[in-house]
């Protein structure tokens, strides 16, 4: 029995047309990202080194938004369902070679197709209990991550919505021990917490330090030992390293 057409598949799709490539170099990355969760799939392309990747990005992309904005679902629970590239007309032009010959040059194109569905409940709940894990560790949810990586694609400031929903208020009295204490309402330090930390970077940064000022604490620290205690690293102990040796 033959499967469905492919213009009957179930799910929501976008497509691209008339695509600069060939459609078996759009089958080359397609190929790796059939069947992954859409933010798999997204990071995926993000980090692949062929151009095609970036085109295949944004219809990723088109497809999820038609998704939640047609469809009403949910980006967390969808995956990749079908994608595929048929070929596009082919244009012909003509390179001039020795003794008045000429060769054929085929300038190919595709339409690229991604198809994103609903994951299946079992899938569901595999992914929630690992996504619980992930953000028990002082991970960020999905969402948050998406929602930075369309702004980078658009080139807009990345949201302060993007970071909302980071467990940072959780993760300082726990991950960062009791000589630890988050921000003030106003972000101002708390007294008695002079150091500042990166939870990002994993750095601290003391009041005499070189970047002192132009730093954001995400936690306090009551003294320098307690940072490290927690696992933070003094900002700049290579470059004053590295400094004194050539002064040497």
């Amino acid at each position: 029995m033959t499967g469905a057409k492919t213009n009957e598949r179930p799910g929501t799709r976008a497509k691209v047309s008339h695509s600069r490539v060939s459609a078996y170099k759009a089958r080359e990355v397609l190929n790796q990202i059939r069947g992954l969760h859409v933010i798999d799939a997204a990071d995926y392309l993000e980090l692949c080194e062929r151009d095609v990747a970036d085109v295949i990005g944004k219809c990723l992309d088109s497809a999820v938004a038609n998704a939640e904005n047609n469809d009403l679902q949910d980006a967390e629970e969808l995956f990749v369902s079908a994608c595929y590239a048929d070929e596009g007309p082919t244009m012909k032009r003509w390179r001039p070679r020795a003794r008045g010959r000429a060769t054929r040059i085929r300038k190919r194109t595709c339409h690229i197709t991604v198809i994103v569905s609903r994951l299946d409940e079992d899938a569901l709940e595999l992914r929630r209990s690992r996504e619980e894990r992930r953000l028990a560790g002082g991970g960020r949810k999905p969402k948050a991550d998406r929602a930075a990586r369309v702004a980078k694609s658009k080139g807009e400031e990345v949201p302060a919505a993007a970071d909302a929903d980071a467990p940072a208020e959780t993760s300082a009295d726990r991950d960062f021990g009791a000589e630890s204490h988050l921000p003030l309402e106003d972000g101002s330090m708390p007294e008695g917490f002079p150091i500042k930390g990166n939870a990002d970077s994993m750095k601290y940064h003391q009041p005499d330090g070189r970047w002192y000022e132009n730093t954001v604490a995400e936690v306090w620290f009551a003294s320098a030992e307690a940072a490290e205690a927690a696992g933070f690293v003094e900002a700049g102990t290579k470059a004053s390293t590295s400094d004194s040796e050539e002064e040497e």
